[in-house]
């Protein structure tokens, strides 16, 4: 079993919301708590949920969503403009996240007891490891009790974990702390929807199980405040010892249900003010890491998991383009399901307000907080690239990643290199509508992203080689044990 098993369980309160709000533990006595050796960062990884790449400002100068405090860090960091996550979905896109490998090498995107993830190579480079939010990975009741949660975070390298097991929009819905329910699912909740939207829109969720004091409405703030907690608790317990907080924040993802305070706050109803809540959230976590005296020695990334629910009625509604210039939505294939807002900041490392359109994926987390933090991954992260080099400015020339692979929500491949995006098959393989391609249409799809970023002239046919290296290369990459080098040492 990877990871440490918890000890000094915090005692359960009763009822949710009291819970939810309780300190996290500190290590427990005989527990390695190393100092950090010079130069090593904390680590904030911050997932949004469902967040296109034209919502934050940074990305869109006409986007109605403010968002001030993501703009924040771009203004400090470094802008990447062609992020990607693997597949444009919640499941898959957290799994590439957490091992560094493309995901569709598990089947169901299962983690294995042996798998490393990022939290198991930080920890073996003396950080404590924290996560609070939305897991996504998978929960089993344990062998010899059944109220213990196996499978979770702290089973997979985490120090500490508070969060619940899968989107906000499917039950049962209750908070997990560590390996146990805070408060368990015992009662129902029928299933919600919001008038004059899709039905997977507005405050949706489906009907289940629900822990007693559970609101949806209340876990942005509560996963919030968590965060801010953890951050005190560490500064003032073990302020030699470098960090991760991966904060996976459950919107806005449905349900939109945005706070009062930020109702109105956008020009395009509640998903915006939920996009809004969700930069203050960033903000009060900015705002933190500056008044512990912890911001100039901490790595800070801001991205999301996957893109939007928004469709061409919305953005006719509203006048918002929630992906910018692309094309597709959440589980699509084309750029609107897995192109990110991505932005990493890290004051003296990171050149201020820089941007940078290199070809990144998830998976590149896994070698690049190795790279920052000094650790070996050996064997793991088959397909992760550290971006160290390029957030430092030490990138050589040259392209990190040779070739991306990319899917689908139903598993359509594509595969990018360079200015060209190869697709297997026709349509977005995802839910945008649709569309019944004609007698003559080409068997798959061809884009020069150079030139046509919203994918809409297909080369297919235009370009039979192009078309022939890239299918040799994505075959090549699928019977494939890995893409990227074993055995890296830190260069830094």
């Amino acid at each position: 079993m990877i990871g440490l098993t918890r000890r000094g369980f915090l005692k359960l309160a009763a009822g949710g919301a009291a819970m939810a709000m309780a300190f996290p533990r500190r290590l427990a006595a005989g527990e390695p708590s190393r100092p950090a050796p010079a130069g090593k960062p904390n680590i904030v990884f911050i997932f949004a949920d469902d967040m296109g790449c034209g919502d934050p400002r940074c990305f869109n100068a006409d986007s109605k969503c403010p968002t001030p405090n993501i703009d924040r860090i771009a203004e400090g960091g470094m802008k990447f403009t062609d992020a990607h996550a693997p597949v444009g979905l919640c499941v898959p896109s957290r799994y590439g996240l957490i091992t560094g490998r493309y995901p569709f090498r598990s089947e169901k995107y299962n983690l294995r007891d042996d798998d490393a993830t990022i939290a198991t190579v930080l920890k073996s480079a003396g950080y404590r490891t924290t996560m609070v939010g939305k897991w996504h990975l998978g929960f089993r009741k344990g062998d010899r009790d059944a109220k213990v949660l196996r499978g979770g975070p702290v089973d997979r390298g985490f120090d500490y974990y508070f969060g619940i097991p899968a989107s906000l929009d499917i039950p049962p819905y209750y908070y997990i702390e560590n390996d146990r329910a805070v408060a368990e699912p015992g009662g129902q909740i029928d299933e919600h929807h919001s008038p004059g939207v899709r039905d997977i829109q507005g405050a949706f969720w489906r009907g289940g199980g629900i822990a007693p004091g559970f609101r949806h409405e209340q876990v942005l703030p509560t996963f919030r405040d968590k965060a801010l907690a953890l951050l005190d608790e560490h500064r003032k317990s073990h302020p030699s010892m470098p960090m991760l907080l991966y904060l996976a924040l459950p919107a806005p993802h449905t349900p939109w249900v945005p706070a009062p305070a930020y109702k109105g706050k956008s020009k395009c109803g509640d998903y915006g003010d939920y996009v809004a809540e969700v930069d203050g959230a960033v903000g009060d976590v900015l705002d933190k890491l500056d008044s512990l005296g912890m911001a100039e020695d901490t790595l800070v990334i801001f991205t999301s998991d996957n893109g939007p629910v928004w469709y061409a009625e919305d953005v006719e509604r509203y006048g918002h383009r929630s992906v910018g210039p692309l094309r597709g939505m959440k589980a699509d294939v084309w750029e609107g399901g897995n192109r990110m807002p991505f932005i990493a900041r890290w004051p003296g490392h990171i050149k201020p307000a820089s941007v940078s359109d290199e070809t990144i994926c998830f998976t590149d987390m896994m070698a690049t907080f190795a790279e920052v933090a000094g650790a070996k991954l050996g064997q793991a992260g088959e397909d992760s690239f550290s971006i160290a080099p390029v957030l430092m400015g030490r990138q050589q020339g040259r392209p990190l990643r040779d070739a991306t692979v990319l899917q689908a929500g139903n598993g359509m491949f594509a595969i990018r290199r360079g200015r060209w995006k190869l697709i297997l098959g026709t349509g977005s393989g995802g839910f945008s509508p649709k569309v019944k391609p004609g007698p003559n249409a080409p068997k798959g799809q061809l884009y020069d992203l150079s030139a046509d970023q919203g994918e809409r002239k297909n080369l297919y046919d235009e370009e039979p080689k192009i078309v022939a290296e890239l299918t040799a290369l994505l075959e090549s990459i699928r019977k494939s044990a890995r893409t990227a080098p074993v055995l890296r040492a830190p260069n830094g």
